[in-house]
């Protein structure tokens, strides 16, 4: 229902985002068409208005020099920005600068420009200073022409006596407007990028809160079982104890003393086990380390599982090859590690169980090989059974007793050693723990 809900919502503010992004896309659109409409009409009021003023210009300077040629045509426009007038005289540039200010201030040409004059005569280029036009709303003359003078946009011809005038500040933005048009779309992919990726998170969080849950009632009600049922078994003995009188058949005193001695000392098992998990969980254990032959350890343990298997066929052989098999470690500990995972072997294992262990050196470490023949790990359950509280589904077997810490435990001691454990099965097909050890 939560991932329902959350799903709702994520397309609720997609669509919200969606539509304010189209509605923002029309509404730019429909400014940059004003404002494409509004740069043309600008230029067009410019170009006319030079064209007017240059050709004033043109007309001031042929009446001057009494020049009776056709003036028609003279007025080039090279780019939006650049102007070329053809003349027949030589022209001085003060006067030209002079009828230029003139002519550009009458027609309210309020830029910035520079001139310059081709003399055909003397094969020279005379430029004048950028002139500019200030707040005062005067043409000045400044001193940092030389920019202008070296820009690509002033190509000359060496035909005849023209002059030039560049508007360096002028330029028609119209079309630069458009580039702007993908950044909504960007900025609403990155909010789906991110709104997802928290989506997920909180998703993943949600399920694992929800597993961890399971598996926490699942352990609950477990280990509910495992103390209920010695402690149901030592007050039955001890009930039998109280009324009848065994006075005259000490073997029967003896035999349920002998279960209460069981039944408590499981009982206490269970309870370490869990506080060793919580102490290992707070960082609170110590390692009590010192010199331990691994062989020798094998060995005992092998011994204590050919008692335990007497009324069984069950089988454990070892093949120990490793030279130097000494390792720094806690004999507690290191005991336990190998009965769990031995304890684990008989119990998910539907057959008589036979259990090969294995041994050798690479380089500085120990490789203990655990190899059994039982049920087997499916592939999904292989990452999750060193989870705490963990238990593999064991079909129709339901006679597996266990609070789902052994191998949680079996990990945190390889890994407070400086090892690491490594798991290899397959259903049906046994299981192998490897186990490394630094020497």
């Amino acid at each position: 229902m939560v991932i329902v809900l959350g799903v709702i919502s994520l397309m609720c503010i997609l669509f919200v985002q969606y539509f304010w992004i189209r509605t923002t896309i029309k509404t730019q659109a429909r400014d940059i068409e004003i404002q494409q409409k509004e740069d043309a009409l600008h230029a067009k009021q410019f170009t006319e208005s030079v064209h007017i003023a240059l050709r004033n210009v043109l007309e001031a300077i042929s009446t001057e020099y009494s020049d009776s040629s056709d003036l028609y045509g003279a007025v080039k426009q090279i780019s939006s920005n650049y102007f070329s007038v053809d003349i027949n005289e030589e022209l001085h540039p003060y006067y030209l600068e002079n009828l230029l200010k003139r002519e550009f201030y009458s027609q309210s040409i309020n830029q910035d420009f520079q001139y310059g004059i081709y003399d055909c005569f003397t094969d020279s280029i005379v430029f004048g200073n950028l002139i500019r036009f200030d707040e005062q709303s005067h043409y000045e003359r400044s001193n940092d022409s030389i920019d202008y003078v070296a820009t690509p946009e002033l190509k000359w011809k060496k035909d005849g006596h023209y002059f030039t005038v560049f508007f360096p500040k002028f330029k028609n933005n119209s079309l630069e407007l458009e580039e702007g048009n993908s950044s909504p779309w960007i900025f609403m992919f990155s909010i789906i990028f991110f709104v997802l990726i928290f989506f997920a998170y909180s998703i993943n969080v949600i399920l694992k809160q929800k597993r961890l849950s399971e598996v926490k009632t699942d352990f609950i009600n477990n280990m509910t079982h495992e103390l209920k049922t010695p402690i149901a078994t030592i007050g039955l003995a001890s009930d039998a104890l109280f009324r009848d009188d065994f006075g005259s058949d000490a073997e029967k005193l003896k035999r349920y003393a002998g279960i209460i001695y069981k039944e408590n000392k499981r009982l206490e098992h269970q309870v370490e086990r869990v506080l060793n998990v919580a102490k290992m969980d707070r960082n609170t254990l110590e390692l009590n380390l010192e010199d331990i032959n691994i062989h020798d350890l094998i060995h005992e343990v092998k011994e204590n599982f050919d008692f335990t298997q007497l009324d069984k066929k069950g089988e454990l052989t070892l093949d120990l090859n490793a030279q130097n098999n000494t390792v720094k470690a806690d004999i507690v500990h290191i005991t336990n590690l190998f009965y769990n995972l031995l304890d684990n072997a008989c119990k998910y294992c539907e057959q008589d169980p036979h259990i090969h262990i294995r041994t050798q050196n690479e380089k500085n470490h120990l490789l203990i090989e655990i190899e059994d023949n039982g049920i087997g790990i499916k592939k999904e359950n292989i990452s999750l059974i060193f989870d705490k509280f963990y238990r593999v589904p064991t079909g129709n077997l339901h006679n597996v007793k266990g609070f789902g810490l052994g191998l949680y435990y079996v990990k945190l001691i390889v890994e407070a050693h400086g090892g690491k454990i490594q798991v290899k099965s397959a259903p049906g097909k046994g299981t192998t723990f490897n186990i490394r050890l630094p020497l």
